[in-house]
């Protein structure tokens, strides 16, 4: 029957030890007022924090996923445990978490002195004690508290008490308004009562299920209040009820007119508008869930899609829902259902403490921040040890009433426990409150800070300076201004993070401890300087710092490599540049400091440094020369060897050298890049000049004429002639341009024609090059014919038989590149066949369509002699070849190309073969026959023939159609030795053959067949003619057709029946039967006589019932078989029939009978089985023609063959 009631909340918390919670031990216990005007000087003022205010500038709706890091704050009372996740992108300690500590200590001196304190009491910002509202006698009278609630602007309170009577009461003096008695049925608690917006409106809802709306009015000085029923608890159980309420920026929003109310039941969940008529907008059913499970409701103005609506979050279970109420044009309430939040556990409180984040508070206390539009969990909190109040006991009393059925909740009820108001959300334990916000941002970092987590502080200020951070609170809305004061934070960071490095750095140990230390702190500075695009910092300040630890300057040093290779940093300070390059150098890193130079602003170098070419920075001085001197000619005089003993640094220099003429002419710069537009032109022309240079610079009389050109020839000719390919391909249209490229021609075949330094393949590599430049359209270049001339003489030299292969293999480049058009095709062939160049003739034959001429290359040809009948075959499958040539080709196979020499075809190939199996092989050579088709068959027949086969010749002469020659054949073998071994096997022979080609004879080559074949069975019938036992085998077969045909109708018939029988048998045992009437149609009494009797009844299809006995009495049953399988009749059918056994039906679930018993003549349907078998019994003796069915004159049954009659 008390109440405590914190009506303001406090912000800030300084540091609280948990010895602040014990009170000592004193002779005298102090006063309650004494205690309440205790000032602590460490504790500031508690400042009203209104963050619940909707400000759309503090919020960012495009917030990346990012995970939780929770951190343990020293701050933090009671010590909370908090969840750890070290993840690169983090969120800190997003909730500040702060004990009352004045209310606190009036809880527990209260719970001490019970008896002298008041019933009610009230705080004002300083926690002190304002009011202390009834009295003993009110708490004796009205018993516990068990609601509060508070208008909108603090001046009235309203206080639901278990008994059921409601209280209201003036905040500002302390005065008793009005006491409801009636407002609801008497004896049930007060669950919840709640002001709305308007402050004449309240609601109430009381422990039998029901709600009930409060309507306040004063007329004439006399307060008086009307209650209405909203809800009836014996429809559903409501057990929660949220309106909605709208902060001060919306109270003109549309939604307001309506003054919407949300209850949740203990299956579903209603919205309804108290205005301007009770109307229910929305009814949502629960899914399934645990039956003890809390439901929670909360309202929130959410900014979606640039408007401002309510959402509703409901809770029952493990699931959090929300649904979004907007106004539409035509004023009604339209509700949308959004994205549901799932956990792991059962929620028992709920609560928004902005528009983006809730707090859940699970059934094992722990507290749970979550982000709404991504519903990831920010941070997890243990409430273990604030021990929040339940008040399950007044939700426990439904049990009792009688129309509810179970207890209303679980042991988990604390809605009374939970407050939420301007941001802030105050948890009531049993000797504390505490009270939970969000940190600022500042707060955040500072906490990650403390714990000295210097790498997550930076990643989390990024967050906030990117705009992706989550509950952010206390920054500007404007990017530039946000991003600004983040970035001093940041830098403030960096500069605590450097000293700590330094700091915490081992003095003594391994280096490679303490390089392990500063890598990872450095590459962190580094990382986010750039970031912060504050190169500045980086370079001064940090490194200024660095630079007293030689492990922190090499690590800083080496960690700028990945950032000015991903141009991240271009331009570095000459003292950092200096550093840079002799660090590289003493550690022998030249390839990192290479790949740094060529990406650095070329006015941070020192190129006095950078020029040594002992280091073969080839690279660097590239890029240095091109972009900080604009020479484009001092590095390739620089990389032109002499390449005289081809060492790897040559062949290195070589390389590179290649690249670069083709990058220069190309336009594009090396290794990296363009070079300007307005020196590309200019720079083509100096790398042309340099190219047909006379002599070099430093010349000596030994020099050859061209050596840059002869140098790049020797190093790789076909690949420089690759690079001059591609660059006279860029510049067609260029007149200054197509005179250097026509020198440079010229200078070539000067230099590789009739020069012995140089291979076959490399001048047929130059004469290849010219080839394709020439068979251009557009080509401009001019080559003397006689060069070419020379060129063939040169590959196709008869006396050098060096490179035979390589020099045929370059001249057929040079053809296929367009090289023909530059030579007489008569003399190329003459001098081709001279050179034994048997593809080059190929190649001329193939123009001409002299593909019999090609049949001799490949003859004459030693590596291509096999792959002849390849040839051969391809011409003659393949289309594209007119028939005249492939009868060409044809003829030059038959001829003999040389003595003993002659190609066959491939049907005289198998033709050989098969002789060769006739005389060595006889065994194999039916299964050759059978399985090869590429003989001729009149030869084949007569080589078969020459060696005495006859089973082979018989197979081939069947197989050309000749039945009667294989027949006879086959019967020599019989006749001509009859007391042989193999006439067995050559009667199976001619069966088979009779057999298989007895279709295909006429009338008169089968009496031959048939007789010679029976004279061959028995020699009795060898004497007589054929017409005597032509009957006779005549007859055998007629009486074989029609056994093989009457067994196939009779099994045929039989299923057909035995199908029949089984499908009605069925029917009639699943049909269930119907009495007419309810008693026995011979007794005429009811057909259970007796309670206790167990007669037994027949019901029978027809739908008569009987008494067993009675049907025994009329002596109905029929049969000779035992009771069980007796069968009966229905008596009242049978005697309207005139017989007693007339008709019969299946029995009805009785003792003594069964459901499968089904008299034949029931269904009835004729059997052609047993019509068959009738007629076949009773004319077995005629054995002739009769009628099977009478009145079908056409269906007629032949039951035996016919008689033989001798003639």
């Amino acid at each position: 029957d008390r109440i405590d009631v914190n009506r303001s909340t406090t912000t800030y918390c300084n540091d609280i030890d948990d010895k602040e919670f014990d009170i000592p031990q004193v002779d005298t216990p102090p006063t309650l007022e004494s205690i309440l005007n205790e000032l602590e000087d460490e504790e500031e003022p508690f400042v009203l924090e209104d963050t619940c205010v909707l400000n759309t500038d503090n919020m960012d709706a495009h917030s990346c996923d990012t995970s939780s890091l929770a951190s343990s704050d020293s701050g933090d009372p009671v010590h909370l445990k908090r969840t750890v996740d070290l993840n690169p992108t983090v969120h800190g300690s997003v909730l500040r978490h702060s004990l009352l500590k004045g209310i606190s200590a009036q809880i527990v001196s209260a719970a001490v002195r019970l008896l002298t304190s008041s019933p009610s009491s009230s705080t004002d910002t300083n926690q002190a004690l304002r009011l202390c509202l009834g009295s003993k006698a009110t708490g004796a009278e009205f018993g516990a508290v068990s609601a509060l609630s508070i208008n909108h602007d603090c001046s009235r309170l309203l206080c639901g008490f278990a008994k059921g009577q409601i209280t209201m009461w003036d905040l500002a003096n302390g005065k008793l308004l009005r006491t409801i008695n009636d407002a609801h049925p008497p004896g049930t608690a007060i669950l919840h009562v709640k002001f709305t917006d308007d402050p004449t409106l309240a609601v109430c809802n009381d422990s039998g299920g029901s709600v009930f709306e409060l309507a306040f009015r004063r007329v004439m000085g006399m307060r008086s209040c009307d209650s209405r029923c909203l809800f009836s608890g014996s429809k559903g159980e409501v057990c929660s009820i949220e309106p909605l309420h709208a902060p001060q920026d919306f109270r003109d929003h549309p939604i307001t007119h309506y003054s919407l109310l949300a209850m949740a039941s203990l299956t579903k969940i209603l919205v309804i508008g108290l205005k301007p008529s009770l109307k229910v907008w929305m009814t949502f059913p629960y899914s399934k869930s645990d039956p003890s499970s809390v439901p929670q409701l909360a309202w929130q103005f959410v900014p979606v899609q640039k408007t401002v609506n309510p959402v509703l979050a409901f809770s029952k279970g493990d699931t959090v829902h929300f649904l979004l109420v907007k106004k539409e044009e035509t004023g009604t309430i339209h509700v949308i259902k959004q994205r549901q939040l799932h956990l792991s556990c059962d929620i028992i409180s709920l609560s928004w403490i902005n528009s983006r984040t809730l707090l859940l508070v699970d059934s094992h206390e722990k507290l749970q921040v979550v982000d709404r539009p991504s519903q990831e969990i920010l941070e997890t909190l243990d409430l273990e040890q604030v021990q929040l109040v339940y008040n399950s006991r007044h939700f426990k009393s439904l049990a009792t009433g009688g129309n509810v059925s179970q207890a209303l909740v679980g042991e988990k009820a604390c809605y009374q426990s939970v407050s939420s108001y301007g941001g802030q959300i105050v948890y009531l334990g049993t000797k504390s409150a505490h009270i939970m916000a969000l940190r600022n941002w500042r707060e955040r970092i500072d906490c990650l800070l403390k714990q000295e987590h210097f790498v997550e502080a930076l990643s989390l200020a990024w967050s906030f300076h990117e705009g992706t951070a989550k509950a952010v609170v206390g920054l500007f809305g404007d990017p530039v201004k946000r991003k600004g004061v983040v970035a001093d934070k940041m830098v403030e960071i960096i500069f605590q993070f450097t000293e700590h490095a330094l700091k915490k750095c081992p003095e003594q140990g391994k280096i490679q401890v303490m390089e392990q230390h500063f890598h990872d702190v450095v590459p962190v500075l580094v990382d986010y300087c750039l970031l912060l695009q504050r190169p500045d910092l980086l370079f001064n300040q940090l490194y200024s710092r660095l630079v007293e630890n030689t492990v922190a300057k090499g690590v800083f040093l080496e960690s700028l490599e990945s950032y000015i290779v991903a141009d991240r940093l271009g331009h570095l300070t000459t003292p950092i540049m200096r550093d840079l390059l002799a660090h590289y150098q003493s550690n022998g890193m030249m390839d990192s400091l290479e790949r740094c130079i060529v990406h650095l602003d070329i006015t941070s170098l020192d190129i006095q440094q950078v020029m040594c070419w002992d280091n073969q920075l080839y690279d660097a001085m590239i890029y240095v020369f091109n972009s900080g001197m604009n020479d484009y000619i001092t590095p390739m005089e620089s990389l032109t060897p002499s390449f005289s003993s081809w060492t790897e640094e040559e062949v290195v220099m070589g390389n590179k050298l290649l690249v670069y003429i083709s990058c220069c002419l190309a336009g594009r710069a090396y290794p990296l890049g363009d070079i300007p537009e307005d020196l590309v032109v200019q720079v083509k022309n100096q790398v042309y000049e340099f190219l047909i240079r006379l002599h070099s610079a430093d010349s000596s009389d030994e020099e050859e004429v061209f050596p840059y050109i002869r140098t790049l020839l020797h190093f790789d000719t076909r690949e420089f002639l690759n690079v001059l390919a591609m660059t006279f391909e860029d510049f067609k249209n260029d007149k200054q341009a197509l005179e250097y490229q026509q020198r440079i021609v010229d200078i070539l075949l000067q230099v590789m024609v009739d020069n012995p330094d140089f291979t076959p393949s490399q001048v047929g590599g130059l004469f290849t090059f010219l080839a394709r430049q020439l068979a251009k359209p557009d080509n401009t270049l001019f080559v003397n014919r006689k060069l070419f001339d020379q060129v063939l003489e040169f590959l196709c030299c008869p006396d050098d038989d060096s490179r035979h292969t390589e020099r045929q293999q370059v001249l057929l480049e040079l053809l296929h590149v367009g090289g023909v058009v530059q030579f007489n095709e008569e003399r190329l062939l003459a001098l081709a066949e001279k050179a034994k160049f048997y593809q080059i003739c190929e190649f001329l034959y193939e123009k001409k369509h002299l593909h019999d001429k090609i049949i001799d290359c490949y003859l004459r040809d030693p590596l291509r002699k096999g792959e002849i009948f390849s040839y051969i075959h391809n011409l003659l499958s393949m289309p594209g070849y007119s028939p005249e040539e492939k009868q060409t080709v044809k003829e030059k196979v038959l001829e003999v190309h040389h003595p003993g020499t002659m190609l066959l075809l491939e049907h005289d190939l198998h033709e050989l073969l098969l002789d060769l199996l006739c005389r060595f092989a006889p065994q194999n050579l039916l299964r050759f026959l059978q399985t090869s088709q590429h003989y001729r068959l009149k030869e084949a027949i007569q080589i078969t023939q020459k060696y005495h086969h006859n089973e082979a010749t018989a197979y081939l002469l069947e197989k050309k159609g000749d039945i009667q020659g294989a027949f006879d054949v086959l019967l020599e073998v019989t006749t001509k030795h009859p007391r042989n071994n193999r006439v067995k096997d050559s009667l199976n022979d001619i069966i088979d053959l009779c057999h298989r080609s007895s279709p295909n004879l006429n009338q008169q080559q089968r009496e031959v067949v048939v007789g010679v074949c029976v004279c061959l069975c028995d020699p009795v019938y060898g004497k007589g003619k054929l017409a005597e036992i032509q009957g006779l085998i005549l007859g055998m077969l007629d009486t074989f057709t029609y056994e093989q045909t009457l067994l196939e109708t009779t099994t045929s018939l039989l299923n057909h029946d035995l199908h029949w029988s089984l499908a009605h048998l069925r029917a009639a045992v699943t049909r269930g039967l119907h009495p007419r009437q309810d008693y026995c149609n011979i007794c005429l009494q009811q057909y259970k006589r007796r309670q206790d009797s167990a007669e037994e009844i027949i019901v029978f299809s027809c739908g008569h019932l009987y008494h067993v006995q009675c049907l025994q009495q009329k002596d109905c049953g029929w049969g000779v078989a035992p009771e069980l399988q007796q069968r009966w009749s229905c008596y009242k059918c049978s005697s309207s029939k005139g017989g007693r056994g007339g008709t019969s039906s299946e029995q009805k679930r009785g003792r003594s009978t069964s459901l499968a018993q089904v008299q034949k003549h029931t269904y009835y349907s004729f059997s052609f089985l047993s019509i068959l078998s009738e007629l076949s019994h009773s004319n077995e003796k005629t054995g002739l023609l009769i009628t099977a069915q009478p009145g079908s004159e056409n269906f007629q049954l032949k039951l035996s063959p016919p008689p033989l009659f001798e003639e």
